[in-house]
């Protein structure tokens, strides 16, 4: 049976609701979605898609950082977009964060994302 850890750090935003900001597994963490909040304000980081991306990687990037993993350690990627006009605007951000070999990813358009005003979620699995 896997020895299952939570991660948290207070460099990202509180979870929302009963789950983990991450979880360590079998040699890998497993994100949860993060939105574009920004952990000190528990805001929303800006109004559009772009900056609420660059919050919600960076918020990965802590929460990996307090795993003992990196951004370069991503295996797989899922973004949610509420308007998937989004998808350019993000994904250039996402291209400057992400590391050398770029992960296997998915991105879905379309979607309610449960917190007023939030455009994009992202959520990521890394090795350990």
């Amino acid at each position: 049976m896997a020895q299952l850890e939570a991660i948290s750090t207070p460099e990202a935003p509180t979870a929302l609701g009963a789950y983990s900001q991450a979880v360590a597994a079998n040699g890998f963490v497993f994100v949860s979605g993060q939105l574009g909040i920004n952990p000190s304000t528990g805001e929303l980081a800006g109004e559009t898609a772009q900056e609420q991306a660059k919050q919600a990687l960076a918020n990965i990037g802590a929460i990996l950082k307090q795993a003992g993993s990196a951004v370069d350690q991503i295996v797989k990627v899922t973004i949610y977009l509420a308007n998937v006009d989004d998808f350019k605007a993000v994904d250039s951000v996402y291209a400057k964060f992400i590391g050398p070999v770029k992960p296997s990813r998915v991105a879905f358009g379309s979607n309610v994302i449960p917190k007023p005003g939030a455009l994009v979620e992202i959520e990521a699995i890394a090795a350990l």
